[in-house]
């Protein structure tokens, strides 16, 4: 697989010379207000960004999607967005409404749904070619804000506090080993995640065949399974972060006056950031508050030991 990384670095540079919106959005995140929250056994860093209010507060339902024109098609994309090809299908874009310091959306050329089913070998041939990136994907119910249009998103790698907590042998756990391939599930991380790791392109993508078609079956009545998954590749092998989820927005997002946090956790936010596009959310968002989202609209970890269990 071709590395893209000067490509990318590229393509950024040129954006920067060409767009004017894109320059000022990602200039304006010298701006954005960091604070950690220390949650027991892991941390959350939280992010004040109100250019992120479009996305935190998309209507997804079928009504509203209808009656928007797709803006990830290329005919509807802003005239000065460019991008590159990768492989036949997908468009790498650089995202004009950024978390990352590097934030990348990458499209499907076809306006079909947002599903993994199929997708996934794609998400790690990307994964592959942008090792300074995390790849990650938000589920039709679960985060994505185009849930029309297939597509993944990059960010610059170091910045989600689970690439350091994979690490952490108090958190992160062997649970099994099938070939080369490993899965390895998290305790005291107040989310049910797994991670599967390994050097195999293929036998990685059997092992989520198995735990997606294993998921489908509790949620029968979805497009697809909910899940978030986060993807990176270094030292010739992947990690592969999945999270199933329960619902799609907490309690707390359609609540009113001071019970309202406008927070719709997504792959960044599970992985360990925080998006409040609301000021006065930034401020008052408690470790309490994290732990409850988290655990409301995550897997509990004993679910997670359940649904993989004989997985491998």
């Amino acid at each position: 697989m071709n590395d893209y990384s000067q490509k990318v670095r590229d393509l950024f540079d040129g954006q920067f010379r060409e767009w004017s919106l894109a320059r000022d959005n990602y200039r304006q995140l010298d701006d954005v207000r960091v604070r950690k929250v220390s949650c027991n056994r892991f941390d959350i860093a939280v992010q004040f960004n109100p250019g992120r209010i479009t996305s935190s507060a998309a209507k997804v339902d079928a009504r509203s999607i209808e009656a928007r024109p797709c803006f990830l098609c290329a005919k509807n994309r802003p005239q000065e967005q460019n991008g590159i090809p990768f492989g036949d299908d997908y468009q790498i874009l650089i995202n004009p409404f950024p978390i990352f310091r590097r934030h990348l959306t990458i499209v499907c050329e076809s306006h079909s749904p947002q599903r993994i089913s199929g997708s996934f070998p794609a998400m790690l041939s990307l994964a592959e070619a942008l090792p300074e990136f995390v790849i990650f994907y938000n589920g039709p119910q679960c985060g994505a804000s185009a849930p029309d249009h297939m597509h993944f998103q990059a960010g610059n790698r170091g910045f989600l506090p689970v690439e350091k907590d994979t690490g952490n042998p108090r958190l992160c756990k062997k649970a099994g080993t099938a070939g080369t391939v490993e899965l390895w599930l998290w305790e005291g991380y107040g989310r049910g995640m797994m991670t599967i790791k390994g050097a195999d392109s293929k036998a990685i993508a059997g092992i989520f065949g198995k735990i997606y078609e294993r998921f489908a079956l509790t949620q029968p009545e979805r497009p697809e399974p909910m899940l978030n998954i986060l993807a990176y590749h270094g030292n010739g092998q992947w990690n592969v972060h999945i999270i199933p989820r329960r619902v799609h927005r907490p309690a707390c997002y359609f609540a009113e006056g001071d019970e309202k946090i406008l927070l719709s956790p997504a792959s960044v936010d599970i992985g360990g950031v925080f998006i409040t596009p609301r000021e006065e959310d930034f401020n008052k968002i408690t470790a309490a508050d994290i732990t409850g989202i988290l655990s409301e609209v995550c897997l509990s970890e004993e679910e997670l030991r359940t649904l993989t269990a004989r997985v491998l």
